[in-house]
């Protein structure tokens, strides 16, 4: 696995978690002990009992780390700003098992902004999935929502897994592929 950093943890609390990589969720007791192998984009891979699960940022404090701040907008930003935020704030959005962002990997085809007209916005991203029977996949497309639906004006965010085209290693970028060694 990518990006091991081995530091220990213990739960400060219950914390809700993803194993990986199954996608199924469920909760680790507090007082459980374990490994932080990856903390990318605000979310935890952690390394427990023999299994991995992923742990959302919001619950950065069950791990003794410091929960992620929203991002900043400019006052009365433009469509094109919005659209900087968000591509940025895709880019913290990691799979647990590969130590590179879904714009990077090539994950993300359509961003659409439309305005609503009273200042919010509506936007919609359709990406797909390394693998079509990714059991992160649910995982994934909701860290997208939550990653997007943080970012002031937006009121409405629709995030939709798509497989056509079918993704290919071709459309990570040079620095993915040179990240995961198929360079």
């Amino acid at each position: 696995m990518f990006g091991h950093t081995n530091e220990p943890i213990a739960l400060s609390r219950d914390v809700k978690a993803i194993i990986i990589p199954a996608g199924e969720e469920l909760t680790l007791r507090e007082g459980t002990t374990g490994f932080i192998t990856q903390s990318l984009g605000g979310s935890f891979t952690v390394y427990v009992e023999g299994n991995l699960f992923r742990i959302a940022g919001a619950d950065a404090d069950a791990l003794g780390k410091e929960p992620v701040p929203p991002p900043e907008v400019p006052d009365n930003p433009s469509d094109a700003d919005i659209e900087a935020v968000i591509w940025s704030q895709l880019k913290t959005c990691y799979d647990p098992e590969i130590p590179v962002d879904i714009v990077e990997l090539g994950l993300i085809y359509r961003c659409q902004i439309e305005p609503l007209g009273n200042g919010q916005r509506s936007v919609t991203v359709d990406m797909t999935l390394t693998a079509p029977g990714c059991g992160m996949g649910d995982v994934l497309v909701q860290d997208a929502r939550e990653k997007i639906a943080v970012i002031p004006t937006v009121s409405d965010v629709d995030v939709q897994l798509v497989f056509d085209p079918p993704w290919n290693q071709s459309m990570m970028s040079d620095e993915a592929r040179l990240q995961t060694g198929l360079m």
